[in-house]
């Protein structure tokens, strides 16, 4: 060790205007006799090295320490903001809900930057973990991502640690348990989540705790789509777009880099958790039977990837792609006439910036001609983010009563509608097509938007005049790629209460299906009662005569149920009706038809920090560089799938 004060005497000044000694003049006498009388070039080199010597001892002790390969923390984050996520490395955990990955994980590469220690950790919320709200296949996908995750995390000496119960309750424990400086999560926009957000933020903050959000869930941040609609309700698809392009074009993207590696978790969380404590739940331990999983699809960020990348090698396909051309008969899962690939984003195994990215990439290849939104894939991706806008824009935007864009209809609430719900919830409705569409639901998980489209028709303004909550409510359940935005807005177009308003334009529970598969190969496949009755019976068997069901051996009223509805009647009933709620809507608002002005949007959490290099923070060692992405040859019909 060198006192500073015998540095300084020994270093040839280079502040501004001093005047340089030459390398060859002769140094003052050291206090210390370190070999002084060549120069202060020589006296340099003895500083060097006795600084190697010092970070050899550093070394060693770090290794006797048994500190593993990650020996240092990686650097502070600067975020958009400017300010600095943390000046220095912390105790950190990183909560994981939606963004299961480790590609393109803002928030994620910004923890594990500033980071000592580092925690990932997944919640179980009873408010999402419980059977009779989240269906088996939903369930196992998610539990698919989560071993995924972790075996991913267990490669780079780290894990994931799941926890179970309230976050508000769980998460301060480990908090107190680990010594957690830093808390770093996904923002995310659901009503219910920005709530636990607001709740846990102020539990950390008055524990001392510094809190981080980024946005990764969308392409673009969902509060300034909000903001740069200006107060107008988003409800109108091509404005939307427009000022979505516009921001994109402020802010093109950067695809963050991929985590490579992690700091360790610190000695008290690894006691905590050996022996297997705190894994990832098996689908029984939650409530569910093994049995009832029934989906063909798996989760994982892996499988997301790979399917992206299989279906963005297809480039005429891709370019030639439009929504409403798709068929939703096709029941082979790996060759469905869409990608399928609403699930993984949806759970954010994959991100919608990737997919985003990875698309203009197949539309720059080709010869500039592809289909253009809303009905091209990248008109999915476009819709999916103006249902978010819309959702975050809208409070009660699961409900009919308190939704300012929602038109108040008068749906049954008797018996009668109860009787028909439970129909059409249990695929008795005596229809093929709308029952086989709700079979494949059941079983797989996933059904094409055009199956989406006619099962809220018939339960809706179409036939059973059921409200759209309810079914909504089972979409929740039942599908992989259930998103509270997503779900509600589709609902709120089908029943013609918002988005959609030309509610004399009705799907038939007859025709439709026979558009696309006329020899009703999907109705037999998800309904083997009839997999024997002609074609040309097989959508409407109830017309066939008592001989030919005898034979095909389904006898309707026996074997299948009769019809719980006359359509041909109900339809223009409900036709009816909706004119006359049209009507009220109208007289309600001073004669006029128009949306009254959106309220205020939930405040953004506070960000501070970023990810990549347009953030200013450096990569990850090993890690992928970050993608810059614009405009050109891009900027869209639902974001159902």
């Amino acid at each position: 060790h060198v006192p500073k004060r015998h540095r300084r005497l020994h270093s040839c000044s280079r502040s501004s205007g001093a005047q340089q000694r030459s390398p060859s003049a002769p140094c003052p006498p050291h206090p210390l006799s370190l070999v002084c009388s060549g120069g202060c070039r020589q006296f340099g080199k003895i500083l060097t090295r006795l600084r190697l010597l010092r970070l050899c001892f550093v070394l060693v002790a770090l290794s006797a320490s048994g500190a593993g390969a990650f020996q240092a923390p990686l650097p502070a984050t600067v975020g958009i903001s400017g300010v600095a996520m943390a000046a220095k490395a912390g105790n950190t955990v990183y909560w994981f809900r939606k963004a299961l990955r480790l590609h393109d994980n803002p928030s994620l590469v910004s923890a594990i930057k500033a980071s000592k220690t580092f925690h990932p950790v997944f919640c179980v919320d009873p408010k999402f973990g419980q059977s009779d709200k989240v269906g088996a296949n939903r369930m196992s996908f998610l539990l698919e991502t989560l071993e995924e995750l972790d075996a991913s995390l267990r490669a780079m000496d780290s894990r994931l640690i799941v926890l179970h119960g309230d976050p508000c309750v769980e998460l301060p424990k480990v908090w107190d348990e680990w010594g957690v400086s830093h808390l770093c999560f996904e923002k995310d926009t659901e009503p219910y989540s920005i709530q636990r957000d607001a709740a846990i933020t102020d539990l950390a903050t008055k524990k001392g705790i510094t809190v981080h959000s980024e946005v990764g869930h969308t392409i673009l941040d969902p509060w300034e789509t909000v903001a740069a609609a200006k107060g107008k309700p988003i409800i109108t698809y091509q404005p939307f777009v427009n000022n979505w392009k516009a921001l994109l074009k402020m802010k093109p993207l950067v695809i963050a880099e991929t985590v490579e590696r992690v700091p360790p978790l610190s000695d008290a969380a690894r006691k905590q958790v050996s022996g297997g404590k705190m894994d990832v739940p098996s689908l029984v331990s939650l409530g569910y039977k093994a049995s009832e999983k029934t989906t063909p699809f798996k989760g994982g960020e892996k499988e997301g990837l790979k399917r992206l990348q299989r279906y963005m090698q297809r480039t005429q396909w891709v370019a030639k792609f439009e929504k409403p051309k798709s068929a939703p008969t096709v029941f082979d899962p790996e060759e469905r006439s869409t990608t399928v690939l609403s699930p993984y984003v949806t759970f954010g195994c994959l991100s919608s910036r990737v997919f985003w990215h990875e698309l203009m990439a197949v539309y720059a290849r080709g010869d500039g001609k592809h289909s253009q939104p809303p009905v091209s894939l990248e008109g999915q991706l476009l819709w999916r983010e103006f249902y978010y806008a819309s959702a975050l824009q809208t409070p009660h935007f699961d409900k009919m009563e308190g939704n300012t864009i929602c038109r108040q209809i008068p749906w049954a609430e008797d018996e009668a509608a109860q009787v028909r719900f439970e129909a059409w919830r249990d695929a008795k409705t005596g229809f093929p097509w709308i029952d086989a569409c709700m079979i494949q639901l059941k079983q797989e998980g996933h059904i094409h938007h055009l199956a989406r489209h006619a099962l809220a028709c018939f339960l809706t303004r179409g036939d059973l005049w059921v409200s759209w909550e309810r079914g909504a409510k089972v979409f929740d359940e039942l599908l992989l790629d259930a998103d509270f935005a997503l779900n509600n807005g589709n609902w709120m177009w089908l029943s013609a209460s918002c988005y959609f308003y030309q509610y004399f334009r009705c799907y038939s529970p007859v025709a439709f299906g026979k558009h696309t598969d006329p020899d009703g190969t999907f109705i037999k496949h998800y309904l083997p009662v009839l997999k024997d009755m002609p074609s040309k019976y097989v959508f409407e068997p109830w017309k066939a005569p008592l001989e030919v069901q005898k034979k095909a051996g389904c006898v309707v009223g026996t074997d299948y149920p009769k019809p719980i509805v006359q359509h041909e009647i109900v339809s223009k009933e409900n036709m009816g009706k909706m004119s006359k709620a049209y009507e009220a809507h109208k007289l309600a608002n001073g004669g006029s038809n128009a949306a009254p002005p959106a309220q205020k949007a939930p405040a953004a959490p506070k960000a501070v920090g970023g990810a990549g290099k347009a953030a200013g923070g450096a990569a990850a060692k090993g890690a992928v560089k970050g993608k810059t992405v614009g405009t050109k040859g891009a900027v869209g019909k639902r974001a159902s799938e």
